[in-house]
Order: C-alpha cells, then sequence, then structure tokens
C-alpha cells in the first residue's frame, strides 16, 4: 500500500516538470544551497520548545544545543540538552548528519541512566513529545529522497520555489514518517518558509512554517529559522521551537559531540 501511494505522489508530481526558462538552478541545485546555506561551522543556541495540545494547553521546555561541521569527516554534529523543568532536565540528544549513508543518533533518558541509540525505524516518531520527529531534528540525506520542481509561489510575501519531495523507497518514507512533502523555499536565502507533510494514505498530516530568518554567519551568508511552527492538522496539535538566542562559534568544543558528554548533568 505504502509503495503504491509513493509512486502515486511521484505521479502528482511529475518527473520531468523543468525550472523556467529564466531561472539557471535546477531543483537539485536549490536544493544543495538550501542545505548549504543552513550548513554552520559551528554554532551555539538555547531555545524553547513550546508543546501544545488540542484544547491550547501548553507544556514548556527550556534547551541548550551547540552544533560544528566537521569537513575531514563529511559529517554536521550537533547535541541538544534539555534544562528545564525537572521532569525533562538532563535529557539529551546526539546527532550525526553524515552526509551519506544513514544518520547517527542517541538519546539520553537521565530516569534510566542510559544511552540508548536511535534506529531507523525510530526517527520518525515523536521528538519528545511534540509533533517534530526525531528526523525533524536532523538534515535530510539527498540521496534518499526525489526533488521535483512545481513553480514559484509567495509564501507571506516571500517569492519562493516550491519543492516536491518523495522519499525513495517505502523503507525511508517509513522511516521519516511522511509519504510526500512539498516545500516553499525563499529565492533570497534559499531557507524554507513552509512545509506541508502527507501520511501514507496521502492525507495532509503536518504544515510547518519557519519565521524569524536569522543571519547567524555574515561573512558566508548562513540562515537559520529563528522560530519553527509545527501543526497537526490531523490531532490539532502544535508545536513551537525557538531560539532565544543563537551564537555563531566555529570552535564548538569537540567533547561535546559524545556519548559522554550526553550524559553529563
Amino acid at each position: 500500500m505504502k509503495t503504491a501511494l509513493i509512486l502515486m505522489s511521484i505521479l502528482i508530481f511529475g518527473i520531468d516538470n523543468p525550472l523556467p526558462a529564466q531561472e539557471k538552478l535546477t531543483v537539485d541545485e536549490i536544493m544543495d544551497r538550501s542545505r548549504d546555506n543552513q550548513t554552520l561551522s559551528g554554532s551555539e543556541y538555547v531555545g524553547t520548545l513550546i508543546i501544545m495540545d488540542k484544547k491550547g494547553r501548553e507544556r514548556v521546555r527550556k534547551i541548550a544545543a551547540a552544533s560544528r561541521r566537521y569537513e575531514d569527516q563529511n559529517v554536521d554534529k550537533r547535541i541538544i540538552k534539555f534544562l528545564e523543568p525537572a521532569d525533562v532536565k538532563g535529557t539529551a540528544m546526539l546527532i550525526f548528519d553524515n552526509d551519506e549513508g544513514d544518520d547517527d543518533m542517541w538519546i539520553y533518558m537521565p530516569s534510566l541512566r542510559k544511552t540508548r541509540r536511535i534506529v531507523s525505524s525510530d526517527k520518525g516518531k515523536s521528538f519528545m513529545g511534540s509533533e517534530f520527529s526525531n528526523a525533524d531534528m536532523a538534515a535530510e540525506n539527498s540521496a534518499d529522497f526525489t526533488y521535483t520542481f512545481l513553480g514559484v509561489e509567495e509564501t507571506d510575501g516571500e517569492p519562493c520555489w516550491k519543492v516536491g519531495v518523495v522519499p525513495n523507497d517505502e523503507e525511508i518514507a517509513d522511516d521519516n514518517g511522511f509519504s510526500r512533502k512539498i516545500m516553499w523555499l525563499s529565492q533570497n536565502d534559499f531557507v524554507a518558509r513552509r512545509i506541508i507533510f502527507y501520511d501514507f494514505y496521502d492525507e495532509l498530516l503536518k504544515e510547518q512554517t519557519n519565521r524569524n530568518i536569522i543571519l547567524v554567519d555574515e561573512d558566508n551568508n548562513k540562515y537559520r529559522a529563528g522560530e519553527m511552527i509545527m501543526v497537526n492538522v490531523q490531532n490539532g496539535r502544535k508545536s513551537i521551537m525557538r531560539m532565544d538566542k543563537v551564537v555563531f562559534n566555529p570552535n564548538v568544543k569537540d567533547e561535546y559531540f559524545t556519548t559522554r558528554y550526553l550524559e553529563k548533568p
């Protein structure tokens, strides 16, 4: 069933939909620029994760995070630690975004005093009870998806390229938790302003809106979304991830990106 839906999605998007003549970038080049413009040599930030149920009741989590690019290893490494409230304090996730092959993820749960590796089948599951998935915390591997140009369209007054994304096989779809998605990528900074996700019945599942785009590394034109809002249209829940403070730092300590540091209080 899922494989059939994925094939149907490819037919919906089309496979030979070229960019307009006036555009010089192919859809794959657009996606490459989008990834490159959001890849920092290093950064640290503190943020807030707000989880809202369908009645609007909120749970608020404070987090600290760091990332660093290792060109010699072809990987971006990042760590996310929860600072408060008390029931999640110390929970931490370590992510290795590998340029090729599967990403590596680990999570530390203080209540269990144990670090657990997140297997591929868990990547599409909820990140800390939010509407974001574990997979949303990592950059997608371009080799796992087929990209199709769908046109040019404004979103919130921002001129965007509209791009269809389909997982290349059923396993990848399962791991990421969606059958297809559509992205609106800014023609100014290549950061997605809107993303909609479809489930395995090709029904609308979630909608992500990115706001407050921050120029983090001015010398190299590197950007990050300062606020990401994910709305699950099927269950009425919403989650908001905000960067309260972000600092460009290409010299983030190597020790941050180890399972030993993951378990530090």
